[in-house]
Order: C-alpha cells, then sequence, then structure tokens
C-alpha cells in the first residue's frame, strides 16, 4: 500500500516528465526567454526567467538521460523538487562533464547548476560549490563473463575501459590501470559489448541500470564493488549561497517526508537508508 506524503507524493508522478532537453551550446544570463522575473521564490537568482537551469552530460542512466523524448532519472527527479520550491520549472542543458565539473558553465551563466552524478571531491571543491551530498557511491568492475575476471586485481594486463573524467578513471589510473577513456557512459557499455575492452571500471549504479536488461546481465558479471567512500552532490556557482541552500532544503524535505525513498526505489532499486547519506554539508 503506497503512503501519502503530502504535497511531495502528489508531485512525484509528474517529475520524471517536466525537465525540457535544452541541445545548446550554452544561454547568455541576459536572455531570461521573455518577460518575467528571474528571482524566484525565497530570492534565488536564476540566469533565465521562469525557469531553473540544470547543466548535465547526457546519458547517464539512471541518473539522467533521455527516454521517450524527455529527459528523466534519479537526479532530474530530486531537482525537479527545488524547482518546485522555487516557483519554476526545471529546464536541462547537455553540456560536456568537463564545462560544468570546473565551474566554466556556472561562472558563465549558461546554467542556474549541475547534476551529474557528480562526486564531491576537494579539487571540484575548489571551482563549484557542492551541495549537501544526496547519494553514497561505489564504483564496480563490470566484465564479460568469459573474460576470467572475478575481481579488480585481474585487470591487470587487461583491456579495461572507463568514462572519461570520472572518479572511476581516476581510481583506474590511480591503481596503475591505463584504462581506455569514452566519452559516455552509453559508449563504455557499447565498448564491453563490441570486444574493445573486456571490463570497465564505472560507478555500480550506473551497472545496476545496465544489468536491468536481460541481455546484459546475461552477458556481463559484475566482478567487484569497490567501496571508494564517494558521495554524489550538485553543484552551483561559487558563492550562491541562496540556491545551495534551496537544493539543500529540498533535499532535507524529500528524505524526512519519504519522497526520497520513493524516487530512489523508483530509478536506482530497493532503498538503503545509508545511500541517502548524511545530512552535514559537504560544502
Amino acid at each position: 500500500m503506497k503512503t501519502t506524503f503530502g504535497r511531495r507524493t502528489r508531485i512525484l508522478a509528474a517529475t520524471t516528465a517536466t525537465a525540457g532537453l535544452v541541445l545548446v551550446a550554452g544561454c547568455s544570463s541576459d536572455d531570461d526567454g521573455g518577460s518575467g522575473s528571474k528571482t524566484a521564490a525565497g530570492g534565488v537568482e536564476l540566469v533565465k526567467a521562469g525557469q531553473l537551469t540544470t547543466c548535465t552530460h547526457l546519458p547517464y542512466p539512471p541518473f539522467q538521460s533521455e527516454i521517450d523524448g524527455e529527459v528523466q532519472g534519479f537526479d532530474v527527479s530530486l531537482i525537479d523538487l527545488v524547482a518546485e520550491d522555487l516557483g519554476v520549472k526545471q529546464a536541462i542543458v547537455d553540456q560536456p562533464f568537463e564545462n560544468f565539473k570546473t565551474g566554466g558553465s556556472l561562472n558563465a551563466g549558461q546554467c542556474d547548476l549541475a547534476a551529474a552524478g557528480m562526486t564531491i571531491t576537494e579539487e571540484r571543491k575548489k571551482n563549484v560549490d557542492f551541495s549537501d551530498p544526496y547519494f553514497e557511491a561505489t564504483q564496480a568492475v563490470l566484465a564479460t563473463k568469459d573474460s576470467g575476471i572475478t575481481s579488480f586485481a585481474d585487470l591487470k594486463g587487461k583491456k579495461v575501459g572507463a568514462q572519461a573524467q570520472t572518479t572511476g578513471e581516476d581510481y583506474a589510473k590511480g591503481q596503475g590501470l591505463d584504462p581506455v577513456s569514452f566519452e559516455s557512459s552509453d559508449a563504455v557499455l557499447n565498448g564491453l559489448r563490441t570486444g574493445q575492452v573486456e571490463a570497465v571500471v564505472i560507478d555500480y549504479p550506473v551497472v545496476q541500470g545496465w544489468l536491468k536488461d536481460k541481455a546484459n546481465a546475461d552477458a556481463f558479471t559484475v566482478a567487484e564493488q569497490i567501496n571508494t567512500g564517494e558521495q554524489y552532490g550538485f553543484t552551483v556557482k561559487k558563492g550562491n549561497t541562496k540556491l545551495l541552500n534551496a537544493i539543500n532544503n529540498a533535499l532535507a524535505d524529500a528524505k524526512g517526508d519519504g519522497t526520497y525513498k520513493e524516487i530512489y526505489e523508483k530509478w536506482i532499486g530497493p532503498y538503503e537508508e545509508s545511500a541517502a547519506s548524511p545530512s552535514a554539508s559537504a560544502s
């Protein structure tokens, strides 16, 4: 039986289809897309009137990917909650990960925040401000079933893939591997399917999404999960405390009223309390 959690539950069904995919290289902060104020609820200043503009890098299921013509996923649903609190709709800009990881897109006024399954690191904190952590992530080694790979230690001397500019790639390199670098998670999976690599190192939730497909489950196996202590956070331009507070408040509300759990189970799988991560600020 479904539990009712008030307004959050009532809007949850709509959160998977409200985000608009905006295929642009960037948007000027001077373009408000029409009349209206760029100041949202709580005094949050937006780059475009009437919308919360989110930078991401597609595809990265289950966090964000295009499904039936709409960008949907775990991150998308959570940021929809922030947009609702601000009284606007979310719009999504697809950009290379590097653009917003370094804060470039935020500083240029191309988006208000970035949501891309991004791990909180000290290096990235130099360029952006992170929200409270919203997801505990582990890395996984996914290998073809005939590769003989049963652990990370078996990757030595093997052809290994990883997604460019990610902590999975950093981890593999830090352990002495020289992984083949793929631009997107879809490209990583294709590299595994086509034999370009025998195994990949990538975030475990991504692997979980892949293995929901029977063909992938029949062909590949999780050789090892690696607890690297990673936590995901959303990012804003450094010093944008009003928007950061709005994100953190929406996350806290969602965790408190059960909406986070519903979104997690929809996009990730069986809910584990630890996945919501601690409430201490990461910024």
